[in-house]
């Protein structure tokens, strides 16, 4: 086995989906973990801290943090802990890795981003909602400080793999994002109006987080990852194709000035984009099974329904109000969702409330980080308002 023994990653969400996976690959190649950060799971935490041995740790969570300091009561070489979101932000700031990988989840992973890059560190960044809602603040802060930005996201991954021969990706033309379609492709409205939360979180493909395969299930995710590719690719909106691939192989393509399409492939398992994100340039060994070509019988293609699928819609209006306007999109889905996931309000609800707040300001013009923290409040205060 092909090992790497010399890097160093801080791991911010390592409790979550993304976490635990990046953590598999750290393990396999014998990656050092100077920092780990979570929010509240601190039995899972425990047992990364006893395996992985960082020097730093981070809880967000108060009480979580109180009950971490207690089971690390007296071992000699606990870590030291560090609280709430000013610690979170302290940690992605630290000297000591390589690179931190952001894979916290929604508006709370920006400020540990801009942290992480205005210290000097390359990004590794699954934590999406950093782009879609200080766009122009993380790309500002990456080209100040000469550092990388290093996507995770499955599809992001593959457009950047697929854009690594230097010269053809001068002569990008078209980005082609694929989505499984989630666990209700080809569904009316009317069939949507009763889903459950127990319906949607059964995605078909991919083992994620309940957030994000709810997102997967409303077209959110999609409608946010197009708005992160704009900002990592330089590509304008229309000039991203969202392509149904139900089977979840073809991760995402990129068409050229000559028509020519090159796809990246692969077994639907977020340890090889995250691998590649850590390996870059370079190409290791993984704990992934290969794509068994043999045992695959098709590949199917389709449109995803902007009409029926509400939120892909209103993140369209949103990169192209421009400003604050994914942002307001990213709270208000935010919320729409925990109240989902409560049992609050029904699933056609989430499209109806991101595309209402999308529709109430015009959103555009230059931001500071303290106008996206007050715009994701508004659009959080506007789905309490209007269930």
């Amino acid at each position: 086995m092909q090992q790497n023994p010399t890097k160093t990653i801080t791991l911010l969400g390592s409790t979550g989906s993304i976490g635990t996976q990046s953590l598999d690959v750290a393990r396999m190649h014998g990656y050092r973990v100077f920092g780990l950060a979570a929010n509240s799971r601190v039995e899972i935490l425990a047992s990364q801290i006893e395996e992985f041995h960082p020097s730093y740790v981070a809880v967000v969570d108060p009480q979580a943090y109180d009950r971490l300091d207690a089971m690390l009561a007296g071992q000699p070489d606990a870590p030291r802990l560090l609280k709430g979101s000013e610690g979170l932000r302290q940690l992605a700031a630290m000297d000591g890795p390589d690179v931190v990988l952001n894979a916290v989840v929604g508006i709370a992973g920006l400020a540990a981003s801009l942290a992480a890059v205005e210290s000097g560190h390359d990004l590794a960044l699954a934590n999406k909602e950093s782009l879609v809602t200080g766009g122009h603040l993380v790309t500002d802060a990456v080209r100040r400080a000469g550092v990388k930005l290093l996507p995770v996201d499955s599809e992001h991954s593959a457009i950047f793999q697929c854009l690594q021969d230097t010269n053809s990706a001068k002569r990008l033309e078209k980005i082609l994002l694929t989505a499984s379609g989630g666990p209700f492709y080809g569904m009316t409205t009317e069939q949507l109006r009763g889903k459950t939360k127990a319906d949607a979180l059964k995605h078909p493909n991919w083992n994620m987080g309940a957030k994000i395969t709810i997102d997967s299930a409303t077209l959110m995710n999609k409608g946010l990852e197009l708005i992160e590719a704009v900002w990592l690719f330089g590509l304008p909106e229309d000039k991203i194709q969202i392509v149904v691939q139900r089977e979840s192989v073809i991760h995402s393509a990129v068409q050229f000035a000559d028509h020519s399409v090159i796809a990246q492939m692969g077994v639907p398992d977020m340890r090889i984009p995250i691998q590649y994100a850590l390996t870059w340039p370079d190409r290791l060994p993984s704990p992934v099974p290969e794509l068994d070509f043999a045992s695959m019988t098709k590949l199917t293609f389709g449109t995803a329904d902007e009409e029926t699928f509400r939120c892909l819609a209103a993140c369209k209006k949103a990169i192209r109000k421009g400003g604050l306007g994914p942002c307001a999109a990213n709270g208000a889905n935010e919320e729409a969702v925990r109240l989902f996931l409560e049992d609050k309000i029904g699933f056609l609800d989430i499209g109806r409330l991101v595309e209402g707040v999308v529709d109430s300001d015009s959103f555009g013009g230059d931001y500071t980080l303290d106008d996206v923290y007050e715009c994701d409040k508004m659009a959080r205060s506007y789905v309490r308002s209007h269930l």
